[in-house]
């Protein structure tokens, strides 16, 4: 197993398609995790959509305190794990810009408007994730 660099984690996260796992706090208490479309940008926050009475949003007004993993699930396996703080932006631009790059990413540059329009309407948000810690480890199967 080999720790990541700063700039191999980024590139990692940024790969592909793969998912981000985010962990919250219920009101209630109890954990939850949901998987979630995300973009890493250059200012070193994790972005995504919700709704903004959603579950997850709620979680996170509560107790902003969540953790995101991004993993690959194959041979060598790798993951990078981000202990970080949640802020929610209710800002309609930011929303359609977060939205479209997530759907761009995620389904393809050709739907990108699309997966903008279905995802960055009113009454959804963005959740902002400042990494508070990293652990990001590659070729853990050895």
């Amino acid at each position: 197993m080999r720790e990541m660099t700063h700039d191999e984690w980024a590139d990692f996260v940024n790969a592909g398609t793969r998912t981000g796992k985010l962990a919250v706090v219920l009101p209630s208490g109890r954990p939850a995790v949901t998987p979630v479309w995300f973009v890493y940008e250059d200012d070193g926050c994790f972005r995504f959509n919700t709704w903004g009475t959603s579950a997850k949003a709620k979680a996170m007004r509560a107790e902003p305190r969540v953790s995101l993993l991004v993993d690959m699930e194959e041979p060598p396996y790798a993951f990078v794990r981000v202990e970080a703080t949640a802020r929610i932006v209710d800002d309609p631009e930011l929303t359609r810009r977060v939205a479209t790059a997530a759907g761009g990413r995620y389904m393809g540059a050709e739907r990108a408007e699309e997966y903008g329009a279905r995802n960055g309407v009113e009454g959804e948000v963005v959740v902002e994730l400042t990494p508070v810690k990293v652990a990001a480890f590659d070729d853990v199967s050895g």
